[in-house]
Protein backbone atom coordinates (compact mmCIF):
# COMPACT_ATOMS: atom_id res chain seq x y z
CA UNK A 1 0.00 0.00 0.00
CA UNK A 2 1.64 3.40 -1.15
CA UNK A 3 1.93 6.34 1.49
CA UNK A 4 -1.18 7.78 -0.30
CA UNK A 5 -3.57 4.92 0.37
CA UNK A 6 -1.87 5.08 3.77
CA UNK A 7 -3.14 8.51 4.23
CA UNK A 8 -6.84 8.04 2.81
CA UNK A 9 -7.34 5.02 4.71
CA UNK A 10 -6.75 6.73 8.43
CA UNK A 11 -9.00 9.77 6.99
CA UNK A 12 -11.65 7.46 6.59
CA UNK A 13 -11.06 5.53 9.38
CA UNK A 14 -10.99 8.81 11.57
CA UNK A 15 -14.17 10.27 9.24
CA UNK A 16 -15.82 6.88 10.11
CA UNK A 17 -15.19 6.76 13.62
CA UNK A 18 -16.42 10.63 13.83
CA UNK A 19 -19.98 9.91 12.21
CA UNK A 20 -20.04 6.70 14.66
CA UNK A 21 -19.33 9.20 17.84
CA UNK A 22 -21.23 11.90 17.01
CA UNK A 23 -24.29 9.31 16.02
CA UNK A 24 -24.04 8.12 20.06
CA UNK A 25 -23.40 11.57 21.40
CA UNK A 26 -26.54 12.97 19.17
CA UNK A 27 -28.94 9.78 20.84
CA UNK A 28 -27.09 10.14 24.61
CA UNK A 29 -28.34 13.86 24.22
CA UNK A 30 -31.95 13.09 23.19
CA UNK A 31 -32.59 10.11 25.36
CA UNK A 32 -30.87 11.91 28.37
CA UNK A 33 -31.83 15.48 27.93
CA UNK A 34 -33.52 17.94 30.86
CA UNK A 35 -36.09 19.99 29.75
CA UNK A 36 -36.04 23.48 30.64
CA UNK A 37 -38.32 25.76 31.72
CA UNK A 38 -38.61 28.46 28.56
CA UNK A 39 -39.29 30.77 31.26
CA UNK A 40 -36.21 29.94 32.94
CA UNK A 41 -34.31 30.72 29.34
CA UNK A 42 -35.94 34.15 28.83
CA UNK A 43 -35.26 35.40 32.59
CA UNK A 44 -31.42 34.55 31.80
CA UNK A 45 -31.52 37.09 28.92
CA UNK A 46 -32.84 39.60 31.11
CA UNK A 47 -30.33 39.52 33.82
CA UNK A 48 -27.48 42.03 33.18
CA UNK A 49 -24.83 38.95 33.47
CA UNK A 50 -22.94 39.91 36.23
CA UNK A 51 -23.07 36.76 37.81
CA UNK A 52 -22.01 38.46 40.71
CA UNK A 53 -23.63 36.06 43.81
CA UNK A 54 -25.65 38.94 44.85
CA UNK A 55 -28.76 37.36 44.79
CA UNK A 56 -27.37 34.72 46.76
CA UNK A 57 -27.71 31.89 44.36
CA UNK A 58 -24.93 30.73 42.29
CA UNK A 59 -25.05 33.06 39.25
CA UNK A 60 -27.34 34.11 36.92
CA UNK A 61 -28.68 31.12 35.86
CA UNK A 62 -29.02 29.64 39.47
CA UNK A 63 -31.20 33.07 40.52
CA UNK A 64 -33.16 32.28 36.95
CA UNK A 65 -33.89 28.70 38.50
CA UNK A 66 -35.06 29.49 41.29
CA UNK A 67 -37.67 32.48 40.22
CA UNK A 68 -38.97 29.49 38.06
CA UNK A 69 -39.13 27.55 40.99
CA UNK A 70 -40.26 29.77 43.27
CA UNK A 71 -37.81 29.75 45.77
CA UNK A 72 -36.79 33.15 44.98
CA UNK A 73 -38.39 36.29 44.47
CA UNK A 74 -38.49 38.58 41.18
CA UNK A 75 -36.97 41.37 42.58
CA UNK A 76 -33.77 40.08 43.85
CA UNK A 77 -31.50 41.03 40.94
CA UNK A 78 -29.06 43.74 42.70
CA UNK A 79 -27.22 44.74 40.11
CA UNK A 80 -30.34 44.69 37.68
CA UNK A 81 -32.57 46.97 39.92
CA UNK A 82 -36.35 47.40 39.29
CA UNK A 83 -35.90 47.59 35.65
CA UNK A 84 -35.13 43.85 35.57
CA UNK A 85 -37.59 42.94 38.40
CA UNK A 86 -40.44 44.35 35.89
CA UNK A 87 -38.91 41.97 33.28
CA UNK A 88 -39.10 38.86 35.61
CA UNK A 89 -42.43 40.07 36.62
CA UNK A 90 -43.85 39.99 33.87
CA UNK A 91 -42.50 37.00 32.37
CA UNK A 92 -43.37 34.93 35.72
CA UNK A 93 -47.16 37.22 35.27
CA UNK A 94 -46.77 38.20 39.16
CA UNK A 95 -46.43 42.02 40.66
CA UNK A 96 -42.95 43.09 41.12
CA UNK A 97 -43.18 44.52 44.91
CA UNK A 98 -40.89 47.59 45.34
CA UNK A 99 -37.79 46.46 46.41
CA UNK A 100 -35.16 47.81 49.76
CA UNK A 101 -32.23 49.54 48.32
CA UNK A 102 -29.41 48.09 49.77
CA UNK A 103 -26.03 49.85 50.14
CA UNK A 104 -22.42 48.34 51.43
CA UNK A 105 -20.85 50.35 54.69
CA UNK A 106 -17.43 49.84 55.51
CA UNK A 107 -18.12 50.59 59.36
CA UNK A 108 -14.40 52.31 59.65
CA UNK A 109 -13.52 56.08 59.50
CA UNK A 110 -10.18 55.36 58.77
CA UNK A 111 -8.69 57.42 61.96
CA UNK A 112 -7.24 54.86 62.89
CA UNK A 113 -4.57 54.48 60.48
CA UNK A 114 -1.33 56.34 61.79
CA UNK A 115 -1.70 53.98 64.88
CA UNK A 116 0.73 51.13 63.74
CA UNK A 117 1.27 48.33 65.68
CA UNK A 118 4.60 47.42 63.39
CA UNK A 119 5.61 48.19 59.87
CA UNK A 120 4.12 45.89 57.60
CA UNK A 121 6.03 44.59 54.78
CA UNK A 122 4.35 41.51 52.56
CA UNK A 123 1.38 41.28 49.97
CA UNK A 124 -0.87 43.91 49.93
CA UNK A 125 -3.67 42.40 50.85
CA UNK A 126 -6.29 42.30 53.77
CA UNK A 127 -6.72 38.61 54.07
CA UNK A 128 -2.95 37.95 54.03
CA UNK A 129 -2.30 40.81 56.40
CA UNK A 130 -5.11 39.76 59.09
CA UNK A 131 -3.40 36.15 59.11
CA UNK A 132 -0.60 38.06 61.05
CA UNK A 133 0.10 38.35 64.87
CA UNK A 134 -2.58 40.57 66.34
CA UNK A 135 -4.57 40.37 63.01
CA UNK A 136 -2.34 42.51 61.00
CA UNK A 137 -0.50 46.07 61.72
CA UNK A 138 -3.07 48.28 62.44
CA UNK A 139 -3.14 49.22 65.89
CA UNK A 140 -7.32 49.17 66.11
CA UNK A 141 -8.44 45.60 66.12
CA UNK A 142 -11.41 46.58 64.57
CA UNK A 143 -10.65 48.87 61.55
CA UNK A 144 -9.91 48.93 58.45
CA UNK A 145 -6.50 47.87 57.27
CA UNK A 146 -6.86 49.70 53.90
CA UNK A 147 -5.38 47.29 51.45
CA UNK A 148 -7.68 46.77 49.08
CA UNK A 149 -8.94 42.95 49.77
CA UNK A 150 -12.73 44.54 48.75
CA UNK A 151 -11.29 46.88 45.99
CA UNK A 152 -10.32 43.99 43.78
CA UNK A 153 -13.96 41.73 44.06
CA UNK A 154 -15.84 44.59 43.38
CA UNK A 155 -17.42 44.05 39.69
CA UNK A 156 -18.73 46.87 39.83
CA UNK A 157 -16.04 49.12 40.81
CA UNK A 158 -18.05 50.64 43.25
CA UNK A 159 -15.24 50.42 46.13
CA UNK A 160 -11.57 52.03 46.76
CA UNK A 161 -9.30 52.54 49.37
CA UNK A 162 -8.85 56.16 50.05
CA UNK A 163 -6.48 57.49 52.51
CA UNK A 164 -5.77 54.00 53.97
CA UNK A 165 -9.43 52.93 54.25
CA UNK A 166 -12.20 51.55 52.29
CA UNK A 167 -14.86 53.93 51.21
CA UNK A 168 -18.19 53.11 49.22
CA UNK A 169 -19.41 54.78 46.44
CA UNK A 170 -22.91 54.48 46.77
CA UNK A 171 -24.07 55.54 43.09
CA UNK A 172 -22.12 52.59 41.62
CA UNK A 173 -22.58 49.82 44.87
CA UNK A 174 -24.99 47.04 43.61
CA UNK A 175 -25.08 45.24 46.95
CA UNK A 176 -23.83 42.23 45.18
CA UNK A 177 -22.04 41.23 49.00
CA UNK A 178 -18.86 40.46 47.48
CA UNK A 179 -16.72 43.01 49.68
CA UNK A 180 -18.99 41.86 52.58
CA UNK A 181 -17.25 38.25 52.01
CA UNK A 182 -13.99 39.41 51.44
CA UNK A 183 -12.83 41.58 54.46
CA UNK A 184 -11.58 39.53 56.41
CA UNK A 185 -12.38 42.13 59.27
CA UNK A 186 -16.20 41.92 58.85
CA UNK A 187 -16.46 45.34 59.00
CA UNK A 188 -18.55 45.82 56.14
CA UNK A 189 -22.20 45.72 56.08
CA UNK A 190 -25.20 46.07 54.15
CA UNK A 191 -27.50 48.44 55.15
CA UNK A 192 -31.04 48.96 53.66
CA UNK A 193 -32.00 52.85 52.29
CA UNK A 194 -35.42 53.23 53.85
CA UNK A 195 -35.41 56.47 55.26
CA UNK A 196 -34.90 59.92 52.89
CA UNK A 197 -31.57 60.45 55.09
CA UNK A 198 -29.74 57.35 55.64
CA UNK A 199 -27.88 57.47 59.27
CA UNK A 200 -25.05 55.09 59.68
CA UNK A 201 -22.43 54.68 62.60
CA UNK A 202 -18.90 53.59 61.03
CA UNK A 203 -17.53 52.02 63.80
CA UNK A 204 -16.88 48.20 64.45
CA UNK A 205 -14.93 48.70 67.87
CA UNK A 206 -16.27 46.50 70.99
CA UNK A 207 -13.40 48.21 73.06
CA UNK A 208 -14.22 50.25 76.15
CA UNK A 209 -13.68 54.23 75.71
CA UNK A 210 -10.03 54.83 76.87
CA UNK A 211 -9.11 51.94 74.83
CA UNK A 212 -10.29 53.32 71.70
CA UNK A 213 -9.20 56.70 72.05
CA UNK A 214 -5.71 55.38 72.42
CA UNK A 215 -5.99 53.82 68.72
CA UNK A 216 -8.63 56.36 66.96
CA UNK A 217 -9.67 59.87 67.12
CA UNK A 218 -13.23 59.37 66.60
CA UNK A 219 -13.98 56.15 67.39
CA UNK A 220 -17.21 54.91 69.53
CA UNK A 221 -16.51 54.80 73.29
CA UNK A 222 -19.56 53.47 73.92
CA UNK A 223 -21.25 56.41 75.82
CA UNK A 224 -24.64 55.59 74.97
CA UNK A 225 -25.66 59.40 74.26
CA UNK A 226 -26.68 58.54 71.07
CA UNK A 227 -29.01 55.69 72.26
CA UNK A 228 -30.57 57.78 74.74
CA UNK A 229 -31.35 61.07 72.74
CA UNK A 230 -33.17 58.72 70.21
CA UNK A 231 -37.06 59.56 69.92
CA UNK A 232 -38.28 56.22 68.44
CA UNK A 233 -35.39 53.83 70.79
CA UNK A 234 -33.78 52.39 67.13
CA UNK A 235 -29.94 52.53 68.39
CA UNK A 236 -28.81 49.93 71.43
CA UNK A 237 -25.59 49.70 72.80
CA UNK A 238 -24.21 46.13 71.55
CA UNK A 239 -20.95 45.23 74.06
CA UNK A 240 -19.91 48.88 73.56
CA UNK A 241 -20.79 50.02 70.57
CA UNK A 242 -23.79 51.84 68.96
CA UNK A 243 -25.82 50.01 66.66
CA UNK A 244 -28.73 51.22 64.56
CA UNK A 245 -32.08 49.08 64.22
CA UNK A 246 -33.15 50.14 60.62
CA UNK A 247 -36.57 49.16 61.21
CA UNK A 248 -37.19 51.67 64.05
CA UNK A 249 -34.49 54.75 62.40
CA UNK A 250 -36.74 57.48 60.64
CA UNK A 251 -33.48 59.59 59.78
CA UNK A 252 -33.89 62.10 61.63
CA UNK A 253 -30.13 62.54 62.86
CA UNK A 254 -30.81 63.66 66.33
CA UNK A 255 -27.96 60.83 67.55
CA UNK A 256 -25.34 62.12 65.22
CA UNK A 257 -25.96 65.76 66.85
CA UNK A 258 -25.39 64.06 70.28
CA UNK A 259 -22.78 62.12 69.42
CA UNK A 260 -19.42 63.48 71.13
CA UNK A 261 -16.52 62.19 68.94
CA UNK A 262 -18.41 63.52 65.56
CA UNK A 263 -18.57 59.65 64.22
CA UNK A 264 -22.22 59.48 63.56
CA UNK A 265 -23.32 60.56 59.65
CA UNK A 266 -26.11 61.70 57.83
CA UNK A 267 -25.78 60.96 53.97
CA UNK A 268 -22.33 59.91 54.45
CA UNK A 269 -21.74 63.42 56.23
CA UNK A 270 -21.33 64.55 59.49
CA UNK A 271 -24.03 67.33 60.50
CA UNK A 272 -23.03 70.87 61.79
CA UNK A 273 -24.07 71.09 65.04
CA UNK A 274 -27.31 72.99 65.45
CA UNK A 275 -26.87 76.53 67.37
CA UNK A 276 -28.22 76.24 70.54
CA UNK A 277 -31.51 78.21 70.92
CA UNK A 278 -31.40 81.54 72.69
CA UNK A 279 -32.63 81.43 76.11
CA UNK A 280 -36.16 83.65 76.51
CA UNK A 281 -35.56 86.77 78.36
CA UNK A 282 -37.06 86.71 82.14
CA UNK A 283 -40.37 88.09 82.46
CA UNK A 284 -40.75 91.39 84.09
CA UNK A 285 -42.46 90.46 87.36
CA UNK A 286 -45.55 92.82 87.82
CA UNK A 287 -45.50 96.22 90.35
CA UNK A 288 -46.37 96.16 92.82
CA UNK A 289 -49.59 97.56 93.31
CA UNK A 290 -50.16 100.60 96.01
CA UNK A 291 -50.91 99.99 99.70
CA UNK A 292 -54.87 100.47 100.12
CA UNK A 293 -56.58 103.36 102.55
CA UNK A 294 -57.67 101.77 105.38
CA UNK A 295 -61.46 102.52 105.32
CA UNK A 296 -62.53 104.33 108.19
CA UNK A 297 -65.54 102.84 110.30
CA UNK A 298 -69.03 104.75 109.79
CA UNK A 299 -70.33 106.17 112.62
CA UNK A 300 -73.96 106.90 113.69
CA UNK A 301 -75.06 109.63 115.44
CA UNK A 302 -77.62 109.28 118.14
CA UNK A 303 -80.79 111.71 119.04
CA UNK A 304 -81.13 112.36 122.73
Amino acid sequence: MSDMNLVLFALLVLGGLGLIFGAVLAFAARVFAVEVDPREEAIVGCLPGANCGGCGFPGCAGYAAAVVKGEAPVNRCAAGGAAVADQIAEIMGVTADAAVRMVAQVHCTGCGVDHQKYEYIGVHDCVAAARLPGGGPLGCDYGCLGMGSCEKVCPFDAIHVINGVAKVDEDKCKACNQCVDICPRHIIALEPYKTKKHVTIPCSSHDKGPAVTKVCSNGCIGCSLCAKSCPKEAITMVNNLAVIDYDKCIGCGICAQKCPRKLITVDGKVPEPKPAAPKAAPAAKPAAEAPKAEAKPETTETKE
